[in-house]
């Protein structure tokens, strides 16, 4: 039995889908088992409510449990809800746990969420279970985010200068996931996964402009005036902060570096840039909404 946490979560369902597909049995995490109808309905998916902030509530999801997936929004509980899982998961004698981890990971870090997930790890490889860190860059689908402006203005707004960045599909992810999982040889590995190619904000918009058949000019903007943005838009502080700190170490090169993991991992090359605008582009257009999944 595989158990995946953050199952409602984009990265988690496309990997619950995706082991379901392949007829593997598998056990959905949710703290609401309401949100996690679309799963429940698939062939092998068994549905269990438990919260990771309330570690009494994850016996039940853990028993029998081989190999877990741990995965949790970014957010101010982050380090104390997978200390908890791991934990848990530990008691209850689950072999493998493997962690969606970022790409940058550092205890010394300016970036607040690559301190948590450096804490995370060195607990996961402390606690006597096998372990993988897969590692995953800035997600393509993060680009959503940025629809308003696309749509409205025609308009790319990012705190980026001429930075380049590495971007994956959550496709990519959720199935090199699925691969470590449901594989072996992969206990003790740490896996930095990225997309095919490192692009510029330019590039990026140069490629959304192609697939929408609109024109997207990319405008650099300060970082004060995104975070003033941001905080207008209802964003809470501590994510605002933490998005000002993580495009601080974006635009020192921190994820540019393109990883060969996921054509070593899958077989095949890693989805291209230009391949994710196109299978959106009614999104970016304002065609269509945002895949809750």
């Amino acid at each position: 039995m595989i158990l995946v946490t953050g199952a409602t979560g984009r990265t988690g369902g496309a990997l619950v889908r995706r082991l379901s597909a392949a007829g593997v049995s598998v056990r959905a995490l949710a703290r609401n088992a309401s949100r996690a109808e679309g799963l429940s309905a698939l062939p092998q998916v068994e549905v269990v409510e438990g919260d990771m902030a309330r570690p009494a509530t994850l016996d039940p999801a853990l028993r029998d449990v081989d190999r877990a997936m741990l995965i949790s929004s970014a957010d101010p509980t982050m380090v104390e809800v997978q200390s908890n899982f791991i934990d848990a998961a530990a008691t209850a004698g689950v072999k493998h746990v493997v962690k969606l981890s970022g790409i940058i990971p550092d205890l010394d870090s300016p970036f607040r969420f690559a301190r948590m997930h450096g804490e995370i790890e060195q607990r996961l490889e402390a606690s006597g279970m096998a372990f993988t860190h897969l590692r995953a860059g800035e997600f393509m689908h993060a680009y959503f985010r940025q629809v308003p402006s696309i749509v409205a203005q025609g308009r790319l707004l990012l705190p980026m200068e001429d930075a380049r960045i590495a971007s994956i599909d959550v496709g990519d992810i959720a199935e090199v996931a699925a691969a470590v999982l449901t594989g072996s040889g992969h206990e003790g590995s740490i896996y930095p996964l990225t997309g095919p190619e490192a692009l510029s904000m330019t590039d990026i918009a140069g490629k959304l402009s192609a697939a929408t058949g609109n024109r997207i000019e990319y405008v650099n903007v300060a970082p004060e005036q995104a975070t003033s943005a941001q905080l207008a838009a209802g964003m809470p502080p501590f994510t605002a902060e933490a998005l000002a700190e993580l495009f601080a170490e974006r635009r020192k090169g921190k994820e540019a570096q393109v990883s060969p993991l996921v054509q070593t991992i899958l077989g095949r090359p890693a989805t291209s840039f230009d391949a994710f605008a196109e299978r959106h582009a009614a999104i970016f257009r304002g065609e269509q909404p945002e895949p809750k999944l």
